[in-house]
């Protein structure tokens, strides 16, 4: 294009006189014109292109934003869908800008604008959307071309992954020297683009690339080498291909097996995601559901409802125990406020990790009545004082968003509060239903809590003797679809002398005596 309309300057740059004198001059005018016509033909061909390429952009961008409109939040509840919108905003909509430079300038310095007001997503929002998904597919074993087809966990959507959808995600865990999934998601990446009409933007030998090589170190030699071959075919000068095609002839009857066990989604934690265990009959048989008043004066006039979860260490749930329009408030004074969710690191240094990824935002009693109400409410539940209690902390889950397993107490003193002492208990109110997944898992219990809006979770970090329990480890499993949130609050030990005394032998259980 812009070679074009060099060359039309350049034309019509080249001055003569006395052109008119002669009709062999005027006969070459015509020439002339003639390449001035063609120089402008291909300028309306190549426009006609653009304009094409935009006018399907724009439809497919509106579909979209349509659909998206109806109901947001079950849209962006759907990760295929909250995947598909970062990536668009973040690489597709760069492709669109390019297809614009002939604009007007007045549009061009509009995109500049919006891209410096508007909120978009960045690179790194992209790789943290493709990782979520690698992670939803690991602990709830989804079929990667079931993902595709927009089928999450046996429920089907509307929502589909193009093939380049795809191939950016097998790039995505290429890149990451993540060949495992390279190879699935390049695999139906091919296959996507083989019956996809529209597939200008990926060309084939590009899937073949990273596929061959994926598969290669996935130990299926003979397949790369076919691959590569497939490769060859379309671009017999490939030089990457033709190394790599040495490489494979070499190794075959070499390479190494992958080892199954090494797979992603094969431990407990994961297995607790998606219901492949629990606890065991015998453990079941003695659980019960109760109304219970703790001998206190307000709760004789409204008693909880208390479920037992776990005996040994004892967990509890309360149900119905903060409301639609308490939620509601908490959730419009922390959206404005929420950052990305740390963990204590060395020293009690917040850090963000990848192992924690969520967006919190802490809130104290004096900001709101309904804060202080649920203080209060948690002393009636917990029967401790909330004076050496961490603020309310209130934790949305985006994409895929989890807590890798971990210990509220402070193992090793490092966020131990040096004047309110360790986490002695922790409480969890669940402040929506969870379509999938979202689960609070307990590995060394073989326990599962399912988020139920209104419920709230109760377990001591601590034994009586004040020692850490091991047991408590847990984890918040991927969000599946769906959007959770929960507000949660860290008990600690100091002021708890009289309401729960200490024991001097270490590793006691807490016994119901503590709860009742």
């Amino acid at each position: 294009m812009h070679v074009t309309v060099f060359l039309l300057v350049s034309a019509i740059g080249m001055v003569y006189t006395d052109l008119f004198t002669a009709m062999v001059e005027l006969e070459q005018l015509l020439e002339t014109e003639s390449v001035l016509i063609r120089t402008l033909d291909d300028h309306i061909s190549s426009t006609k292109l653009r304009l094409s390429q935009l006018r399907r952009q724009a439809a497919e961008y509106s579909k979209q934003f349509n659909e998206a409109s109806v109901d947001v939040s079950t849209f962006l509840s759907n990760p295929i869908n909250a995947y598909q919108l970062v990536k668009r905003l973040a690489n597709d909509w760069k492709l669109t800008e390019s297809l614009m430079v002939d604009s007007a300038e007045e549009e061009r310095q509009q995109m500049t604008q919006y891209r410096q007001q508007l909120k978009f997503p960045t690179v790194e929002d992209v790789v943290g959307a493709a990782t979520a998904l690698m992670r939803l597919q690991d602990t709830y074993q989804l079929d990667t071309a079931s993902i595709a087809q927009g089928q999450l966990n046996g429920v089907q959507y509307t929502t589909q992954l193009s093939s380049d959808d795809c191939f950016e995600l097998g790039r995505h865990s290429y890149n990451g020297q993540d060949y495992y999934h390279a190879e699935l998601w390049m695999s139906e990446s091919l296959k996507r683009h083989n019956h996809e009409q529209n597939s200008a933007n990926l060309r084939r030998w590009e899937i073949l690339e990273y596929l061959a090589y994926s598969t290669y170190m996935q130990g299926k030699v003979q397949s790369a080498l076919q691959l590569t071959d497939e490769l060859l075919a379309i671009i017999p000068t490939h030089q990457y291909a033709l190394s790599n095609r040495t490489l494979y002839q070499a190794a075959i009857g070499k390479a190494p097996q992958v080892d199954m066990d090494d797979l992603p989604g094969t431990g407990v934690y994961e297995m607790l995601c998606r219901k492949a265990l629990s606890p065991s009959p015998q453990v079941l048989a003695h659980l019960k559901c109760r109304y219970v008043h703790k001998n206190d004066p307000f709760l004789r006039i409204g008693p909880l409802k208390e479920e037992d979860a776990y005996l040994d260490p004892r967990i509890v749930l309360y149900r119905d125990v903060i409301y639609e329009g308490e939620i509601e408030v908490m959730k419009k004074i922390a959206s404005p406020r929420l950052e990305r969710a740390q963990v204590g690191g060395h020293k009690g240094k917040p850090l963000v990790t990848n192992y924690r990824i969520s967006k919190s935002c802490s809130l104290n009693e004096d900001e709101h009545p309904i804060i202080k109400r649920l203080s209060r409410r948690m002393e009636h539940i917990t029967s401790l004082t909330m004076d050496t209690a961490e603020p309310l902390q209130v934790i949305n889950y985006g994409i895929g968003g989890y807590y890798f397993p971990h210990l509220d107490f402070s193992y090793d003193n490092s966020f131990a509060d040096e004047d309110f002492g360790n986490r002695i208990a922790t409480v969890l109110f669940y402040m929506s239903d969870v379509a999938q997944g979202g689960a609070t898992v307990f590995p060394s219990l073989e326990l599962a809590l399912w988020p139920e809006k209104g419920s709230a979770a109760f377990w001591y970090n601590l034994h009586p003797s004040g020692e850490g329990d091991l047991a408590t480890r847990h984890a918040a499993c991927p969000v599946l679809t769906g959007s959770k949130w929960i507000a949660s609050t860290w008990i600690h030990l100091y002021g708890q002398e009289f309401r729960r005394p200490c024991l001097l032998q270490k590793e006691v259980r807490n016994t119901t005596s503590w709860y009742s």
